[in-house]
């Protein structure tokens, strides 16, 4: 089993479609992403993985979550990622006085007119950087919760549609860091992926000293070489064959199979939902078009599974005392949950 997150979402809405392209056309499509991962490895050294993840949410439209301590490269990686895709991306810097207003865009007096107009949001865009998510009170990220699930946000009774594509990738230090809060299920429920990002290896950090020794500047991205490598059209076109990967009856069996055994854990306390089980299969299915299958198979439901459900599910009391984590069980239900042949 070959896991994507090398350091170890929202929910995926799925748009119809006509059909994939034809093999040579999905064949430059995905030359094209293989080329923006180049262009992010310009600037970030080391998180291969989390690129990975975070070009599988896009493909399936959903959110991301990066989880690690300050200074991993977490923003960075967002920054270099919608640079080299030509995305337009706004950051919130989320602390404890954001008010959700702060997030929506609110509805302001306009003297000359004499009326009230609405003044957009930073969540008008295509990717939200939301730095630091946990930082805020549960009250503003659920200003989050409509945005990341309808794609739209409503003021004063009026819904306003985001702009296609919108992805939150959103940022947060472990919750045992001072001054953080535990994001409500319901929030969590609407990331895709939540991928970890680890201290990386001395002779990755090694690199990174040697560029920054050499003149790299983590706020200037042109500087560092970072050219767009992806075009609007292209990117949807990427969507589309993703989303029309297929999945055989036994696969689709499979992922309700491993996902009732998350809910008969005796170490689980609350499993994966109906929804987290679609959720694992756009995932898997955007891995497998990436990976240059038509289909999706057990490895690559298997390869997303702990990045997709890690935080979905809650354990019991007793395993967390016994110090067993969220991926290690999922990793012994899957080796539980007889394979498809």
């Amino acid at each position: 089993m070959t896991d994507v997150t090398t350091g170890t979402s929202g929910y995926p809405h799925q748009t119809a479609t006509t059909g994939p392209p034809p093999a040579d056309e999905s064949a430059a499509l995905r030359q094209a992403l293989s080329r923006v991962r180049a262009e992010v490895g310009k600037a970030v050294v080391g998180q291969d993985g989390a690129v990975t993840g975070l070009i599988v949410a896009l493909l399936a439209r959903g959110h991301v979550l990066l989880e690690g301590v300050p200074g991993v490269a977490k923003t960075l990686l967002v920054r270099s990622l919608s640079h080299a895709l030509s995305l337009d991306t706004k950051r919130i810097q989320f602390t404890p006085d954001l008010m959700p207003g702060d997030v929506t865009g609110s509805l302001v007096y306009d003297n000359r007119s004499g009326g009230f107009e609405f003044r957009e949001g930073p969540v008008f865009t295509n990717i939200l950087l939301a730095d630091e998510i946990n930082r805020t009170p549960p009250k503003t990220q659920s200003a989050l919760l409509e945005a990341m699930e309808e794609r739209q946000v409503s003021v004063d009774g009026v819904s306003r549609a985001l702009p296609d594509p919108f992805i939150v990738a959103a940022t947060q230090n472990p919750i045992e860091y001072e001054g953080t809060y535990a994001l409500p299920e319901a929030q969590l429920d609407r990331f895709l992926l939540k991928l970890t990002l680890d201290i990386p290896e001395r002779a990755t950090e090694v690199e990174m000293l040697r560029r920054h020794a050499a003149g790299f500047n983590p706020r200037d991205l042109v500087a560092a070489g970072v050219t767009p490598a992806l075009t609007a059209g292209q990117l949807q076109a990427a969507r589309s064959a993703a989303t029309a990967t297929g999945a055989t009856p036994d696969v689709l069996a499979y992922i309700v199979d491993l996902a009732r055994a998350t809910r008969q854990s005796p170490s689980v306390k609350l499993g994966v939902s109906p929804r987290g089980a679609t959720a694992l299969l756009a995932a898997a299915k955007a891995w497998a078009w990436l990976s240059g299958y038509d289909a999706i198979t057990p490895d690559h439901v298997q390869a997303m599974l702990v990045p997709v459900w890690r935080h979905r599910v809650q354990l019991r009391p007793e395993a967390e005392l016994e110090g067993v984590g969220v991926d290690a069980i999922l990793r012994s239900i899957v080796q539980q949950v007889q394979v498809p042949i």
